[in-house]
């Protein structure tokens, strides 16, 4: 038995969900949410939770079994209070800010990098040096942190760039002169 897939899903108040050919529709105070599953797996709901069951012990079962627990988890988990991922900028000059609904990055180009608030993703930039982007899906949550992270990532030399807060950058030491 999956370990992960075992455990049920808590669903809290003001969370509703539907299952129709398996398709998986998560609706919340934050929003809404869609994901589709395996037709294998088998959702029943009972008493404020939710159970995914598999119906063999095939390795294939087996492997989708935790995943659709852990996504539609996910899913409820973003709908009642969201995701988010936290940034650092490293560098002297190296600053970021928001324009209107744009995350714009000065990070020594010639020129500035600019993303837009899309998808549900927002974007919060607390300090120059830090960025928060937040969301109710998961997977945009990261994919979004993950291309602002790779305009700059962080060098290994002086450790300038863009990184996860408390993201250890390994230092490398410089060359040395004979």
């Amino acid at each position: 038995m999956s370990r992960i897939g075992k455990h049920p899903i808590t669903v809290p108040n003001g969370v509703k969900i539907t299952v129709e050919n398996n398709v998986v529709t998560v609706k919340g105070p934050k929003g809404q949410l869609s994901e589709k599953i395996s037709p294998r797996m088998k959702i029943t709901e009972e008493d404020g939770t939710l159970k995914v069951e598999r119906p063999t012990d095939e390795k294939e079962d087996r492997a989708v079994h935790g995943l659709t627990r852990t996504l539609i988890n996910n899913m409820v988990i973003g709908v009642t209070s969201g995701f988010e991922k936290k940034l650092e900028i490293e560098g002297t000059g190296y600053k970021a800010a928001k324009s209107g609904n744009k995350l714009v990055l000065t990070v020594g180009y010639s020129h500035n990098v600019e993303f837009e608030e899309k998808d549900g993703i927002t974007f919060d930039v607390p300090a120059p040096n830090r960025i928060t982007v937040m969301g109710i899906s998961k997977q945009k949550v990261g994919q979004i942190a993950a291309n602002v992270r790779e305009v700059r990532p962080p060098e290994p030399y002086k450790g300038k760039g863009i990184r996860y807060a408390g993201e250890f950058v390994r230092r490398k030491e410089g060359k040395t002169g004979k």
